[in-house]
C-alpha cells in the first residue's frame, strides 16, 4: 500500500475469524490506522484485495462495522450535539427504536446528562466516550477501535474495560494501540504492524483463526 509515493504497508496478509479479538500494536507511522481503514473499506489497497466471508462463502456484502477513529480526525467545532453524534452511528440502519437505542447508549457511556451539549464544549475524554458510543450503537458485527484509551479519563477507564469485555463475547474486535494495555490483554491474538505484519504466537493468547 503506497500513499504519497511512500510504502506504508508491504506484503500484508491477514485473516480475521468471527469472534476474534485482535490487539494491533506497532510504532507511529507503521501503518496500523491505514490497515484498519483498508479493512473498513475507507481506503482502497494499491495491490491485493479485501474479502469478506459469510458461512464459509465469499460475499460482496460488507459486515456491519462500528468504528472509533483517532480523536484528532474529528472536527470538534462541527455544530452537533452529543446525542446527535451518537445517533449518527445509526445512519445506515432502519431502526424503529432509534430513540431508545440512543438513550441506552448514552447511559452505557455515562453521557446522558450531557446529551444536548455541543461536542465543541466537551473535554477530550467526554468526546472520546461520545465517539465510542457512536461506534457501538448499531451493535456491529466487527468493532474497530483506534487508540480507544486516548484522552479517556481514569474514572471511565475501568468502565470502558467492562464494556469492551462484554462486547467481545459476541463481537469481533480489532483494537489498535501503541502498546499493549489492560484492554489488549483481553485479546486472543496479537498483531504487530511496522510496514509489514507479524503475528505473535505466544501460547497464552494465541488461538488460530478459523478462516475459509
Amino acid at each position: 500500500m503506497r500513499r504519497e509515493n511512500r510504502m506504508v504497508l508491504d506484503d500484508v496478509s491477514l485473516c480475521v475469524g468471527k469472534g476474534d479479538f485482535l490487539a494491533i500494536t506497532g510504532p507511529n507511522g507503521g501503518g496500523k490506522t491505514t490497515l484498519m481503514r483498508i479493512i473498513l473499506g475507507l481506503l482502497k489497497p494499491s495491490a491485493g484485495s479485501v474479502k469478506y466471508f459469510e458461512n464459509g462463502h465469499s460475499t460482496s456484502a460488507q459486515p456491519k462495522f462500528g468504528y472509533l477513529p483517532q480523536k484528532n480526525t474529528i472536527d470538534s467545532h462541527f455544530p452537533i450535539s452529543v446525542e446527535e453524534t451518537v445517533a449518527s452511528g445509526l445512519m445506515m440502519e432502519k431502526a424503529d427504536d432509534k430513540d431508545s437505542l440512543v438513550s441506552e447508549t448514552l447511559r452505557l457511556i455515562g453521557m446522558e446528562d450531557l446529551r444536548r451539549r455541543p461536542i465543541g464544549q466537551l473535554s477530550g475524554g467526554q468526546l472520546q466516550r461520545t465517539l465510542f458510543g457512536r461506534a457501538i450503537i448499531r451493535r456491529p458485527d466487527i468493532l474497530v477501535l483506534d487508540e480507544p484509551l486516548s484522552y479517556i479519563d481514569k474514572r471511565f477507564e475501568a468502565r470502558l474495560y467492562e464494556i469492551i469485555k462484554e462486547l467481545s463475547t459476541h463481537t469481533t474486535i480489532l483494537l489498535v494501540s501503541h502498546e499493549l494495555s489492560s484492554i489488549a490483554s483481553m485479546a486472543n491474538r496479537h498483531i504487530i504492524i511496522d510496514r509489514t505484519l507479524t503475528e505473535c504466537h505466544a501460547a497464552h493468547h494465541y488461538i488460530p483463526p478459523v478462516c475459509e
